[in-house]
């Protein structure tokens, strides 16, 4: 009897003690939360703590109380190597641990909005470049490439920021890593713009997007990435990897990404790819190779069979306005006009095609008997000119100059007069050009 009566006891004890300790959990969890609502940290840090200590499932939101309480502590101390900075450094890293430690347990207990392990890692990356004394590259990198990979478009914005700074970092430390921060832009850049088209808030999707402007700049001032020094890196890699098509399309991203597309490892990367698989970016790639070495012909095939196949009428209207640029250099004059038309169609507010056509008509103004009345041409390519310039503000340093150009070109009024013509009059341009425009 008297043992039983003990394991009663001892039981009853047991139960009361989980009882106390439960309140004191309950207890100091209420009170640190309040305290860091009102921004009330040293007050909070204590009783934070304790229930990280003594029950860390007790509420997923005590570990980002305690991360705020910390990095609040962190901020005021201005000496990095005192010894209550790297306290509390050390216990910001440890809460971080602990969070990734306890999420699985939190999401199998059915908590919404509770992030993943990748996310916290990236948090805890992202603060730890922040508030580290002495940061290692390798250990950040390492904890922000883990994250990314796993998060892919679910990746915060700063993590996206750091991971590829990071690798920036490397890459100007070792030249070995270049493919290694070529290949993490690609995967950033892809994931920012997958996270900008999930988004549904503005806000939002603007702070994406100035991320993303970021990565791309980062990427041009990494000091890597110039048309020279792609080719040699990608000049021997292209032709190791001639068959592999995943590796082919990584290299002409970047390779158009920084406008290479007229060097000699962006017309192998695109003939090798065609022969994998003729996209349109592939056929645009063997295009522009033939139209550098003067093979109109062959460029302005490769270019229809790009147009043919792509869906994108911004794209469309680029290999339309190439492929009259590279029928106007074989003489083609009216094919290149059709081609121009063919790009405004494609996209309103193009500019560029406009520039093309008055430089087309007035490369070739004859198509009358009367000199002045070939010189009525120019009349039209200052049409095109200010047309230019009225759909696409971004070409209108060109026009201008272009119209100051050929405004010394157009006839006198005195020669038109004897001819049956004055100021206002509409008259046809003839010959291949057949259109219309008015005498000023």
């Amino acid at each position: 009897m008297k043992i039983k009566t003990l394991a009663a006891v001892l039981l009853l004890s047991g139960g009361v003690s989980s009882t106390f300790a439960q309140e004191d959990c309950n207890r100091n969890s209420s009170i640190s939360h309040e305290a860091v609502n009102a921004k009330n940290y040293k007050d909070a840090y204590e009783p934070c703590m304790a229930v990280l200590k003594e029950c860390p499932t007790l509420r997923y939101y005590t570990f980002t109380d305690a991360q705020k309480i910390l990095v609040g502590f962190l901020s005021e101390i201005k000496d990095r190597n005192s010894a209550d900075y790297k306290k509390y450094f050390d216990e910001l890293m440890d809460v971080y641990d602990l969070r990734m430690k306890y999420i699985p347990e939190f999401v199998n207990k059915g908590m919404k909005k509770v992030p993943s392990v990748a996310d916290a890692l990236g948090a805890k990356a992202v603060d730890y470049l922040q508030f580290a004394p002495n940061p290692d590259l390798n250990t950040v990198y390492g904890w922000l490439k883990e994250s990314v990979q796993a998060e892919k478009g679910g990746s915060k914005g700063a993590v996206l920021h750091y991971f590829l700074d990071a690798s920036m970092q490397k890459v100007k430390a070792d030249n070995n890593h270049t493919d290694t921060f070529f290949q993490d832009y690609i995967d950033a850049s892809k994931y920012a713009d997958d996270a900008i088209a999930a988004e549904t808030n503005e806000q939002k999707k603007a702070n994406l997007q100035a991320i993303k402007d970021n990565l791309v700049a980062m990427f041009i001032q990494s000091g890597v990435a110039d048309c020279e020094s792609l080719q040699n890196i990608y000049g021997p890699k292209v032709e190791e990897n001639k068959s592999d098509s995943t590796f082919l399309k990584k290299a002409l991203n970047i390779l158009k990404l920084m406008k290479c597309n007229e060097s000699e490892v962006y017309f192998k990367a695109s003939e090798y790819m065609y022969q994998i698989d003729p996209t349109a970016d592939a056929a645009v790639g063997v295009a522009y190779m033939y139209y550098k070495k003067a093979d109109y012909e062959n460029a302005v095939k490769y270019f229809d069979e790009a147009l043919e196949k792509e869906t994108d009428d911004s794209k469309k209207a680029e290999m339309a306005y190439v492929t009259a640029a590279a029928l106007m250099q074989a003489k083609k004059l009216s094919q290149a006009k059709a081609y121009c038309y063919k790009a405004i169609g494609f996209k309103e507010n193009y500019g560029e095609p406009y520039i093309l056509l008055a430089q087309l008509y007035g490369s070739n103004p004859s198509w009358h008997d009367e000199p002045a009345m070939n010189k009525c041409t120019y009349f039209l390519v200052l049409d095109k000119l200010q047309k230019a310039k009225a759909v696409d503000a971004s070409v209108t340093e060109r026009a201008n100059e272009l119209i100051g150009t050929y405004s010394r070109h157009t006839p006198q009024a005195k020669d038109l007069f004897m001819l049956g013509y004055k100021a206002g009059d509409r008259i046809t341009i003839g010959g291949w050009i057949g259109e219309s425009t008015t005498i000023r």
